[in-house]
């Protein structure tokens, strides 16, 4: 047989022609191959010339073919015990899977059991997930009965109209896959996918599981028909299923809503409405302390205080090009001002209002509210913005997901000349008010725009001139810099800081945003040192991204246990008995002298049980004092892991409570 040259992990090699990649690869780890920068499966044919690479089954790739086999399974399981069931889509999903179905009857929490052990068998049949391309005619008529996959099919090519679908029909040719019976060779069940795959269902192995069942619209979109979703993850090993599951277990400890019940934080009234929160008084004492010291260290930097109202006419919108491009997340207008005489005849027209959904517009026309010279530059605009955004109600969830929000929003505007040193300057400014709040591990996302898709405005040129200077800013900063193509706003290219918490979830916090059209649709100019008249750079900058979202992501960081300078309750004393009660008032009345949050616990609740109730409360601080600490002049500390510090003398308990808050540590 005739042999041809490849290029195999780096590496020239030559092979037969018409070999597959299951005898270029020893390594069982393997599942797939990269080949020319596409992943095919392990039985794709290789050509002369081809590059190809093996895809490890650890690797984020990898993983998203293990998760997306496993929901293959899975429908195959519910296919198996509800013949009637229609499939929806099963793409794979950070660290799982789902699966969409059309039934009659929603899932139970005793049907995920039965479709696990049906799945199992389905497992160690160890069926083979064998790949055919078919038309779109052919694959019509073999899935009549699937009317969802018919839709698909229509759909294929439409990226924006398949969503996650595009794990089945993309733009190019379309497949079935066909899972064999390894013993029989008879297909015993098949979906429209692009794939790939692993080689066979075996090798799923038992590090998955299906973890819950939610409602679900077809597509995302609310007008189509509820379907029922089942949520599942994929592991390589058990062990490694186990420590995700953990990872789960602590992050519902540290749940922020969870915590915001159990602590008297925030609610959110259904008598308000979805996704909009209120603070609670000691939920209240922790943002103001957030704000306040943001706008300290705003102050400090060389900011300008700013205030813009919550609603305006269409026109700015429209002028900004908000309403073209993201009017879908704008809430609906309200149609003001308009002047009707007593026979109904309309005089004066009425004008649309809407919410405001950013901050910088507002700013762009406080700019232009005067003549700007090149001395006034770089001039940096800061508002704490009330913003609302018409979230899908699929989408809310708690402060990090909200209709109704408070930016840190700051719009830079600065010369060309001083724009990379600017940027420099606020992702360091950035990158430091994290650290104080408690977050020091980051990266940064480079967000671009993506070619040919008609949402991203303005000159090619100059978006290229903003991403080489925003790539030339992260690169200096040191921290590991990820590309995101197409992740880009409207307007502009951005930096995203990624920072991890305690428990190395990822959240993206702060946005730096170079924008060279906006001054560009209102016409902004500065008088340059020469006298001629230029136009400014835009930067967008949201540091904690939304207050209600950063107090969400400190909380779950936190697990509750606020570090004392943010604690909305930082000392708590407890007598031992009502006879010192005096004594801890005296000590209290120092320590608010200083402005501590400081309370004494007089109540009648036994002294075991006032400790257990602030402990619960996550005080930060509960000082202890009887009859040996008066005589002595000490106090007792008693901190929130149960530990406990005996006889230490008033005046240097006061001052390890004070250095604490200064210094912004956690105890």
């Amino acid at each position: 047989m005739s042999t041809i040259q490849i290029t195999v992990d780096g590496a020239p090699r030559e092979i037969e022609q018409g070999a597959d990649g299951f005898g270029l690869f020893g390594d069982k780890t393997i599942v797939a191959q990269r080949v020319n920068g596409e992943l095919k499966d392990l039985a794709h044919k290789l050509a002369a010339g081809d590059v190809t690479e093996g895809v490890a089954i650890s690797s984020p790739d990898g993983l998203n073919i293990l998760r997306h086999s496993a929901a293959h399974v899975l429908a195959q399981a519910v296919q198996t015990i509800n013949p009637e069931a229609k499939l929806g889509i099963g793409p794979p999903i950070t660290d799982g899977f789902y699966y969409d179905f059309d039934v009659e009857t929603p899932f139970a929490p005793e049907d995920l059991k039965a479709l696990e052990k049906a799945m199992d068998r389905i497992i160690r049949q160890g069926q083979r997930f064998i790949r055919r391309v078919t038309t779109d005619g052919e694959a019509t008529v073999e899935l009549s009965n699937e009317p969802y996959k018919i839709e698909l099919i229509g759909l294929k090519g439409n990226q924006d109209a398949v969503g996650e679908g595009s794990a089945e029909v993309g733009a190019g040719e379309l497949a079935i896959y066909d899972n064999v019976d390894p013993q029989t060779g008879n297909v015993v069940w098949k979906d429209l996918c692009r794939g790939p795959h692993l080689p066979n269902t075996r090798m799923i192995g038992n590090g998955y599981a299906l973890t819950r069942s939610a409602a679900a619209y077809w597509r995302g979109n609310e007008n189509n028909k509820q379907l029922q979703r089942i949520y599942g993850t994929a592991w390589p090993t058990k062990d490694e299923l186990r420590a995700h599951q953990e990872r789960l277990e602590e992050a519902a400890r540290r749940d922020h809503r969870r915590l915001g019940q159990e602590l008297d934080l925030f609610s959110f009234p259904e008598e308000i409405g979805s996704g909009l929160a209120v603070f609670h008084p000691k939920g209240g004492i922790i943002r103001r302390v957030m704000e306040d010291y943001s706008r300290k260290r705003h102050e400090e930097s060389g900011y300008e205080f700013v205030y813009s109202p919550h609603i305006t006419k269409s026109n700015l919108f429209e002028q900004s090009g908000h309403l073209a491009w993201y009017a879908d997340g704008m809430f609906p207008p309200m149609k003001m001002d308009e002047e009707v005489d007593e026979n109904g005849v309309v005089r004066k027209q009425g004008q649309n209002y809407y919410l405001k959904p950013m901050n910088c517009p507002f700013h762009i026309l406080i700019f232009k509210a005067q003549a700007r010279s090149y001395r006034d530059l770089p001039l940096r605009m800061f508002e704490f913005g009330s913003v609302y955004r018409y979230e899908k109600s699929g989408v809310l969830h708690g402060l990090t997901r909200v209709r109704g929000m408070t930016q840190d929003d700051a719009h830079l505007f600065v010369t060309p000349d001083n724009m990379e040193e600017e940027l420099t300057k606020v992702l360091g400014f950035v990158l430091g008010l994290l650290r104080d709040y408690g977050l020091d591990d980051f990266y940064l996302e480079l967000s671009t725009k993506e070619e040919g898709n008609p949402k991203f405005v303005g000159d090619p040129a100059i978006w290229e001139k903003a991403t080489e200077t925003l790539q030339r800013v992260a690169t200096a900063s040191g921290l590991e810099l990820v590309p995101d193509p197409g992740g880009a706003a409207f307007y502009g290219p951005k930096i995203s800081v990624q920072a991890r918490d305690a428990i190395g979830r990822t959240w993206q916090m702060s946005t730096i945003q170079l924008d060279f059209n906006l001054p560009e649709r209102f016409d902004l100019e500065y008088t340059a040192p020469d006298g001629s008249k230029q136009r400014p750079v835009m930067i967008h900058r949201a540091l904690f991204g939304s207050i209600e979202r950063f107090f969400g992501v400190l909380t779950e960081h936190y697990a509750g246990h606020f570090p004392p300078w943010l604690a909305p309750v930082q000392v708590v004393g407890v007598p031992i008995a009502e006879a010192f009660s005096g004594y801890l008032h005296d000590i209290a009345d120092r320590l608010k002298a200083h402005g501590v949050r400081v309370t004494i616990d007089d109540s009648d609740d036994r002294m075991q049980k006032k400790i257990r109730n602030h402990t619960m409360a996550k005080v930060p601080f509960i000082l202890l004092a009887g009859g040996e600490d008066e005589a002595a002049g000490a106090v007792s500390f008693r901190f929130r892991d149960g530990h406990q510090e005996n006889g230490i003398p008033v005046d240097e308990a006061v001052a390890r409570i004070l250095k604490a808050i200064e210094d912004k540590v956690q105890v």
